[in-house]
């Protein structure tokens, strides 16, 4: 069962920006579980925090040969060598300060973030890892280029790459499934590059001005300029890892086969934009009688009401973010004021009632049982609690993520562990007992 993971220490990297050639330091932090990849300004007055994720992509006019991020006026850009080396060693928490607008290029590559990260030391946070299962195939294209994602059990990219009229740019292809190891050695190390007949148009529109024959292949009639080639097809490896890093903003990893010809940042953004809107819908789409939700798979409310008898407002999950076949789940609760209980129960200081987290847990428990083939159809009555500890108290706001785990499932009963949490602190826990009976 993979976990989520963060650094084990603050590094520190300082380089400039291979497009506005503004010098930055960067320092990389441990993160909580839930909180995700966030950048934070802080040469700005209050330090502002973005994201890395779909909402804060900035739209074309800003991500031309880079992709950038943003959240009102204030913009980071050329995030997409850090995203990859993210991505690539399967960190999903992490606080990245930045004093300048720019991601420092370093040689033009991920190779020095990567291996920065990587020596750091990489550790597993004690919460399950949430993705997204792509349920159906989507696709983009624009004039000869194109990029499609189909369903996978796993992250891969398979990319073709082709120049016309370039020699040394002739047909690639390059072959990426999801490892830490394979990343390190023949991905990161790629470096960005552009043909020689591009840099002045580049230039004159206001990028590359941190560019050099050192960071950049520059790509001649003759051959590379002032440099050599690491691998033999660095071309089509380097457009791997920009996809990697790109795809990366979806928010979470991603269970996908992308398969793209000549894509570049402004095609893998759309594709991404396609990702997310079906993420989107899958949150509000119905579970078929017949269907049996599998690992990474994300249920919404009604999805949750094919499975549960319970309804409002005694139904106490919005969402079921992850699930392992009667093995693990997820649920998320969004804990606000409207809530029925918060009218009678300290309603001068308003706090969740802890057997109602508790029931909570339980429901979470009920969708991972009776997901599974064996118990479809079935009703999970809760019978007994044990080790019940309620830690800290729920407030309106508060979103609760409640994971449960199977201890022992049988034909007719089923013993669960259950926890509760807000962010990083553990709310509340206890082992439930249920009886599995035919509808």
């Amino acid at each position: 069962m993979n976990r989520q993971r963060t650094i084990k220490k603050e590094i520190v990297l300082e380089g400039k920006g291979l497009h506005t050639a503004n010098q930055a330091k960067i320092k990389f932090k441990p993160a909580a579980v839930n909180s995700g990849i966030n950048f934070i300004r802080v040469d700005l007055d209050g330090c502002p925090r973005i994201r890395a994720e779909w909402e804060n992509v900035l739209e074309e006019s800003f991500t031309m040969r880079r992709t950038s991020i943003g959240n009102g006026k204030y913009r980071i850009h050329t995030v997409e060598h850090i995203m990859a080396a993210i991505c690539g060693l399967g960190i999903d928490n992490l606080d990245i300060e930045i004093s300048n607008n720019e991601v420092p290029g370093f040689d033009g590559s991920a190779k020095i973030i990567a291996e920065a990260l990587s020596k750091s030391g990489i550790e597993e946070q004690d919460s399950v890892r949430n993705y997204f299962l792509l349920r159906e195939p989507v696709f983009a294209e624009e004039g000869n280029s194109s990029i499609i994602a189909i369903p996978s059990q796993g992250f891969r990219v398979s990319y073709t790459l082709n120049y016309e009229g370039q020699p040394l740019l002739k047909s690639g292809y390059f072959d990426y499934k999801s490892n830490s190891d394979f990343f390190l050695k023949e991905v990161a190390s790629a470096r960005t590059f552009c043909l020689e007949e591009e840099a002045g148009d580049l230039q004159g529109k206001g990028l590359g001005a941190g560019a050099s024959y050192e960071n950049t292949l520059v790509v001649g009639k003759k051959g590379v300029v002032n440099n050599k080639l690491r691998y033999e097809d660095e071309f089509v490896r380097h457009k791997v890892l920009d996809l990697i890093g790109d795809i990366y903003l979806l928010g979470c990893p991603l269970k996908a086969h992308i398969i793209a010809i000549k894509s570049g940042h402004g095609l893998n953004l759309k594709l991404l934009r396609k990702i997310k809107q079906q993420m989107e819908r899958s949150y509000a789409s119905g579970v078929q009688l017949n269907y049996q939700p599998i690992e990474g798979e994300q249920l919404g409310i009604e999805d949750i009401m094919k499975i549960l008898p319970h309804r409002q407002p005694f139904l106490f999950v919005d969402r079921i973010v992850y699930i392992d076949k009667g093995k693990r789940a997820r649920g998320i609760k969004n804990v606000t004021i409207n809530d029925y209980f918060f009218k009678g129960h300290f309603p001068g200081r308003p706090v969740m009632p802890g057997v109602l987290v508790v029931e909570a847990m339980a429901q979470v428990a009920g969708v991972m049982m009776l997901s599974s083939s064996c118990n479809q159809g079935k009703l999970a009555f809760f019978m007994a609690a044990n080790n019940i500890k309620w830690r800290k108290p729920v407030l309106p706001g508060d979103q609760l993520i409640l994971d449960v785990e199977a201890l022992k499932i049988k034909a007719k009963t089923g013993q669960v562990r259950g926890r509760a949490m807000v962010g990083d602190k553990v709310v509340a826990e206890a082992d439930l007992m249920f009886a599995l009976v035919d509808r």
